[in-house]
């Protein structure tokens, strides 16, 4: 150890110094906070944590919700959101990745900054999670719902995401995604495998052949040759819209922080789970920098036909974008049809994955006496949460049903709008929880306060206040699907997702209300000494 040998240099007694007696106690508070939760722990590699990180983004489903708003903000300039969007996430998933290396819990930031802040924000970030998770979920399973009609040729029942039978088809995918979660991490996590790569494949697949034609001239009139512009964020677009659209590529990010809430279920449960997280977001820009580039250079920003802008494809971009690309006879039906089982498995993975997560959330949240202690409870054979995991299905379930019957199915497009706002807000809080834990800490060199603390803290700022704009934009009717009249007012009406953002952060309150009056053991913790430290 360098502290004994610098003692013995002098002379002195071969002692640890006191700022390594200090690292020394702050490791051993860490080693007793983290409990066992009965997990099945060293189930998952670094290439199954990769996996599921990359899986839980969905990418084709993703692209497929949310990438014709983006082009409806931006325009030509998506590629440079995509971009740019991409660096604050990499910056917080550094701070994930250091804060996992010292307390590695599957609450992620709910634990952290219970620990190292004080347990009110860190209810607030657990809850960000939940409500952020719970308000997808019926999107997903819509979109499950839809491409399991358009699959079977059933054009016009998958083209009414509001029919009912596209309902019970997305509740029994919702079901069945349950099951395979309440089977065990190992079942869920080959589920993935083997969904992941049809996934990644066709979309590679559908973005090469799209920029083949285009540069051989056999695409739709009024294509364009991918430009090195679309990537200049200070051209075309107003600073509000630009950020509008920032936020809503957070949403196509999202998901990639699974690989730390399975981290106590993981080999080397301090660094692989971080080093998973941050691979996957680098596989994801990549990803979606080609994909995006194709399908704007393909299908144009125009307001008909395929274009981006027709709002006729602006819920389902990929369906009108990949008829065109392979055709409709002979090889390229083969190829459409697998484009559409690509949708279809990518909502059903990032379903697991929801389930999956939202499940050990609340586990970690049940077991420090934040919520009920049943949620704490693992199933002895399968060594999962099962009662948490049922309790998402469920609760995800009725969640779906009501806002499917809202707004003729609309208002689902504006929960995932609003989900911006909380991953911006939980994104945002583990990026300064970071910085605030390792301020003081000893550190090798130069790179580990740039990856700990400043960039990290950087991601949080410009994640919290993007999510703060979106909020306020979102004010606006015409920026929603839905609207809604304010009480007490002579007609005035606000948008759908602020509505939603709002009620929701409100609804926090009132569970942090409750919270503390049912659970104040767990309000009345102090910030441990290792987070401090």
């Amino acid at each position: 150890m360098a502290s004994d040998s610098q003692h013995q240099q002098d002379g002195r007694p071969g002692r640890a110094s006191a700022p390594a007696q200090e690292l020394q106690r702050a490791a051993e508070t860490i080693d007793v906070e983290v409990s066992d939760k009965g997990l099945r722990t060293g189930a998952l590699g670094m290439a199954t944590s990769l996996i599921l990180a990359v899986a839980s983004a969905a990418p084709a489903y993703s692209l497929t919700a949310t990438l014709a708003f983006v082009v409806g903000y931006v325009g030509f300039q998506a590629p440079a959101v995509v971009v740019l969007a991409f660096v604050p996430i990499l910056f917080v998933s550094f701070g994930y990745a250091a804060l996992n290396r010292r307390d590695p819990d599957c609450g992620t930031i709910f634990t952290w900054a219970t620990r190292a802040l004080n347990p009110s924000l860190g209810f607030l970030g657990g809850w960000a999670i939940i409500a952020s998770f719970v308000l997808v979920i019926g999107s997903l399973a819509q979109v499950a719902g839809q491409y399991v009609f358009l699959l079977a040729g059933a054009e016009g029942i998958g083209s009414a995401p509001a029919d009912w039978r596209v309902l019970l088809a997305g509740l029994g995918w919702l079901a069945l995604m349950t099951l395979v979660c309440y089977r065990g991490i190992e079942i869920a996590a080959a589920v993935q495998r083997a969904l992941l790569f049809l996934e990644f494949g066709m979309l590679m697949v559908l973005s090469v052949v799209a920029l083949v034609r285009v540069y051989a001239g056999t695409a739709p009139a009024g294509t364009r040759r991918p430009s090195l512009s679309w990537l200049n964020p200070f051209e075309g677009a107003s600073m509000s819209a630009f950020v509008s659209g920032l936020v809503l590529m957070l949403f196509i990010y999202w998901g990639w922080e699974t690989a730390l809430t399975v981290n106590e279920e993981t080999t080397d449960r301090h660094r692989i789970p971080g080093r998973a997280a941050t691979w996957s977001t680098m596989l994801l820009v990549a990803l979606y920098l080609v994909a995006t580039f194709a399908a704007i250079s393909f299908a144009g920003i125009g307001d008909t036909g395929i274009g981006l802008n027709n709002p006729d494809n602006s819920g389902d971009v990929l369906y009108a974008f990949g008829t065109a690309v392979f055709g409709a006879g002979g090889f390229g039906s083969v190829l459409w049809h697998l484009l559409i089982l690509m949708v279809l498995t990518s909502a059903a993975a990032s379903t697991e994955t929801t389930v999956l997560t939202l499940s050990r959330t609340m586990l970690s949240m049940g077991d420090q006496g934040a919520l009920p202690r049943a949620l704490a409870r693992v199933h002895p054979r399968y060594r999962i949460p099962h009662v948490g995991t049922i309790a998402v299905g469920v609760i995800g379930a009725v969640v779906y049903v009501a806002m499917n019957f809202l707004g003729h199915g609309l208002v689902i497009g504006d929960a995932v709008s609003a989900c911006g706002v909380l991953i911006a807000f939980y994104y945002g809080l583990t990026g300064l929880t970071s910085a605030w834990v390792h301020r003081t800490e000893r550190r090798a060199g130069a790179a580990d306060l740039w990856m700990s603390v400043v960039l990290p803290a950087i991601g949080g700022v410009v994640l919290l206040a993007a999510g703060a704009w979106s909020l306020v934009q979102a004010w606006d009717p015409a920026n929603s699907g839905t609207s809604w009249s304010l009480p007490f007012s002579s007609g005035a009406r606000v948008g759908g997702t602020f509505a939603i953002g709002t009620g929701t952060i409100l609804l926090g309150l009132l569970a942090l209300l409750i919270c503390r009056r049912r659970y104040p053991g767990f309000f009345e913790r102090r910030p441990t000494a290792a987070a401090h430290t």
